[in-house]
């Protein structure tokens, strides 16, 4: 029994060791990813990605433990490719090699909620997080960019959000935004220089996923249960190209590098607005240049001239 009580406690602390040389070499590979230049975002997906295997039973250090570990997980092909490709890339760093596991990523269309819903997910959200959705809604950030916003882009005078450190090598963008929005920031506590504090991504997430099962089960809509950060940035792209027609003006938007990744939205928006008694228009008749203007200010569209008369119409 003595014996065996010594074996037991030789094996845990060799455990524990091995635990701490993992966690020491994690923060080491987080450094090197950050002189790289790897995004916040990036770099935090990467890392959960290893600790996963680690916690999971891999040794990071041989690849064959590691693609033992990832061939039993039940997860989605992208989730797995995500771990793949940050396994691959620890394995560079460390002057390893291996036989990269096949993974192919079907292509799927996102889930595009109506307006109604992603309101009521705002609605029965709290102060912070609500603030954080409504921002989603009306500029299309990443959550990523969204969580780094920090007081002095946001100009509650003139109404104005400006992002200057976009994810993926975006573009930075500027946006017009509403006054509710603004009143759901100034709500916000003002303790840090970012406007929604040191909170991390998982703990936002986390937020996000209660919230959405509370409200599934209330409002007995299931469809809630889908939406997710990134569904506002889905959402936002569709509905801009319905009300733009203009693939261009969406990709400045949302600060795509290329037009392909835009062409998605065109997609979708064909089939979810398809010419149907659901796409109908309210048509003004203008011929003073009074009214033209205060048609124009409200959101009709000029289409066309007939006996000195201009029409206008806006999507009802």
């Amino acid at each position: 029994m003595k014996n065996l009580t010594e074996v037991e406690s030789r094996i845990e602390k060799q455990a524990a060791g091995a635990t701490l040389n993992v966690k020491g070499n994690l923060v080491e590979y987080t450094w090197w990813m950050k002189k790289q230049g790897y995004s916040e975002e990036t770099i935090r997906l990467h890392i959960s990605a290893l600790r996963t295997l680690h916690t999971r039973g891999a040794d990071l250090y041989d690849s064959e433990s590691a693609k033992e570990v990832i061939a039993r997980q039940i997860w989605s092909d992208a989730r797995r490719r995500n771990v793949i490709n940050a396994y691959n890339l620890f394995l560079k760093h460390n002057g390893l090699q291996w036989e990269k596991p096949r993974c192919k990523v079907a292509q799927k269309l996102p889930f595009i909620p109506t307006e109604q819903e992603l309101d009521a997910l705002i609605a029965g959200s709290g102060k912070k997080t609500s603030a954080f959705l409504q921002l989603l809604k009306e500029t299309a950030m990443r959550a990523g960019e969204a969580k780094r916003l920090k007081w002095i882009d946001v100009d509650s005078e003139r109404h104005i959000i400006t992002l200057n450190d976009p994810e993926k090598g975006s573009k930075p963008r500027i946006w017009k935004v509403s006054e509710k929005l603004i009143g759901m920031l100034k709500n916000l506590p003002r303790n840090s220089q970012k406007v929604f504090g040191n909170t991390t991504y998982d703990s936002l997430k986390q937020t996000l996923q209660l919230t959405r099962k509370r409200l599934a089960v209330k409002l007995q809509n299931p469809r809630l249960l889908e939406i997710t950060f990134h569904t506002f940035r889905h959402w936002k792209g569709t509905t801009l190209y319905h009300q733009t027609k203009d693939p261009y003006y969406v990709k400045e938007f949302l600060g795509h590098r290329s037009i392909k990744n835009t062409e998605i939205y065109i997609t979708i928006e064909r089939t979810i607005f398809s010419e149907s008694s659901d796409d109908e228009f309210t048509v003004k008749v203008a011929s003073k240049p009074e009214e033209i203007k205060n048609l124009l200010e409200v959101g009709f569209e000029y289409t066309c001239e007939k006996d000195g008369m201009l029409f206008f119409r806006k999507r009802k």
